[in-house]
């Protein structure tokens, strides 16, 4: 087939904007799977992917169309695609290095906003330039396709129909086919191949470029050989299972004494479990007033769900130690509920639904003694389980005695911070309301109740040397679980009620915890930024 003949084949250049508009789509989507373990998944980071690629594109298109103008040659547009192909194709490859160098500078530069900045940069740096030559696909078609004024709307109707399937086909296939199904790496492999071909067989038609070709095609090979990595933590030698599922990026590792599942490559600890089924430090431990406050212990029996099981680490721990209770839990991500079987050992006796926390309340009518509440959405928290019509439905879902403890990440002592917000929303709700910092950590765990007497039970147990409450302390029979009630019952303090609301209307929880994580990594880094402005990279490097 000559160069002519491919040219004057309308159907070809359709399929070129077929395929431009599902690759655009690919890498955005793909995009998002590449930042997330690292910057997460929020509402922000999706906005920077998005305004990103609609600048880029925005660029592509009115630059392609005044090239088409200037020089209509076709010879350049499918040479821009290679170069497009190529680039995705090195993105697997190189990306994450590239994220980690953006960050590692701005972490040293920077006060305010780091990483919606890492973010931004970052995607400006990886997506911009592939996405800009695809953005002239469009204007340079349209220059070929329309032959003449009479049929110029039905062609560039018809081109951006083809434009817009490929688009709804870019955006299904990565979510729902090739990302659970080969990863993220092999998903810009796969779509930058089509890119590939698509401008191969257009030279190949032509008989030139030859070499040109040749080379990308070395390229590719060599991208897909060393590129098709998984691994976005690839510093880590220990982890035991690396991977993706719909809604997360999935690490386990394995310490000399924990087992522990991370959904963020640098932030936090999503679930753990202690070799030894010791208690594990964390604010799991805390969480436990729980179901003493709701008088499980003087029971022996009790109800208790979970919003945002994890890997089981709070379900396991209720079950060792208090009698009869059952213990269910709702996690929206079914790989996750995958690996607790497989790797942190959840018994099946507890029933994990696979749904979204408030879906699953707004579904049932059960009540519970204690109701947890420990959904986070990598690093910042679902904005439909922070509201108060959300809390609303948890206390509707509550015992007339029972108790909602949450925990809440990224403490901050700044006035406004997200702890204040979700606490004086719950205060709304509940009219006893009890906080406690857990030691060494950023976590604070809160306990409210429609029960007056709920504080009372809790310092009941605690208090082993009381005599008039020595029949109700009995019921706590394991000492690790009686140091632990002291230590919460120590440091629990009674709410006052604020101003700060979430609603289902107004939740910037993004923000707010972008805020929070800002100041804990200047925190962190202080010491090493004045190391920097001292001593420069090299004072830096000899500490490290």
């Amino acid at each position: 087939m000559g160069t002519r003949n491919i040219l004057k084949n309308k159907y070809y250049l359709y399929m070129t904007e077929f395929f431009a508009g599902t690759a655009v789509m690919a890498v955005e989507l793909g995009a998002s799977r590449l930042l997330a373990p690292y910057f997460s998944s929020s509402q922000i980071v999706w906005t920077i992917i998005i305004g990103t690629i609609m600048i880029a594109m925005a660029l592509g298109n009115i630059w392609g169309g005044r090239s088409a103008d200037r020089n209509p040659d076709p010879d350049k547009l499918y040479m821009r695609l290679i170069i497009a192909a190529i680039w995705i194709a090195a993105i697997p490859l190189v990306g994450k290095y590239i994220i980690l160098g953006i960050s590692a500078v701005l972490v040293f530069t920077v006060n305010n906003n780091f990483l919606i900045l890492a973010g931004f940069i970052a995607c400006m740096v990886i997506f911009v330039f592939p996405l800009f030559l695809l953005g002239t696909v469009t204007p340079s078609l349209v220059k070929y396709t329309v032959e003449s004024l009479d049929d110029s709307g039905k062609t560039v109707g018809t081109l951006g129909a083809f434009n817009t399937i490929g688009s709804i086909i870019g955006t299904f296939m990565p979510t729902f086919v090739t990302i659970p199904a080969v990863g993220t790496s092999i998903t810009f492999l796969i779509f930058s191949g089509i890119l590939l071909v698509l401008g191969l067989v257009y030279f190949f038609s032509k008989k030139k470029k030859g070499k040109a070709c040749a080379a990308a095609t070395v390229l590719f090979v060599l991208c897909g050989i060393f590129g098709n990595s998984d691994s976005f933590a690839f510093w880590e030698k220990n982890l035991v299972y690396e991977g993706e599922s719909i809604y997360n990026y999935l690490q386990v590792k394995e310490t000399d004494d924990s087992v522990i599942l991370s959904t963020n490559v640098l932030f936090g600890v999503q679930s753990i479990m202690k070799k030894d089924d010791s208690l594990t430090g964390m604010y799991y431990d805390y969480a436990l007033a729980a179901p003493v406050m709701a008088g499980i212990a003087e029971r022996g029996e009790g109800d208790i769900l979970i919003l945002g099981m994890g890997t089981g680490t709070y379900a396991k721990q209720c079950m060792k130690y208090f009698d009869n209770i059952n213990v269910e839990g709702v996690e929206i991500d079914q790989k996750i509920t995958d690996l607790a079987r497989e790797y942190f050992e959840l018994p099946d006796a507890v029933n994990v639904t696979t749904y979204d926390g408030r879906a699953y309340l707004q579904a049932i009518d059960d009540k519970y003694d204690v109701i947890m509440v420990d959904a986070y959405q990598d690093i910042t928290i679902p904005f439909q389980m922070s509201s108060i019509e959300f809390f609303t439905m948890v206390k509707e879902h509550l015992k007339d005695n029972g108790v909602m403890v949450v925990n809440m990440n990224m403490h901050s002592e700044e006035k406004g911070n997200i702890n204040d917000y979700l606490s004086d929303t719950i205060a709304n709700v509940f009219p006893h309301v009890f906080t406690v910092n857990v030691k060494g950590a950023t976590n604070r765990e809160l306990f409210a109740t429609l029960n007056e007497d709920a504080a009372e039970y809790l310092k009941m147990s605690a208090d082993v040397n009381s005599e008039h409450n020595k029949d109700y302390v009995a019921e706590i029979n394991n000492e690790e679980l009686a140091a632990m009630i002291r230590i919460v019952d120590a440091g629990l303090t009674a709410y006052e009620k604020g101003e700060y609301l979430l609603t289902d209307d107004k939740a910037p929880v993004e923000l707010l915890g972008m805020s929070v994580i800002d100041g804990l990594i200047r925190d962190e880094i202080g010491y090493y930024k004045e190391i920097f402005k001292e001593q420069g990279i090299s004072g830096l490097l000899n500490q490290m």
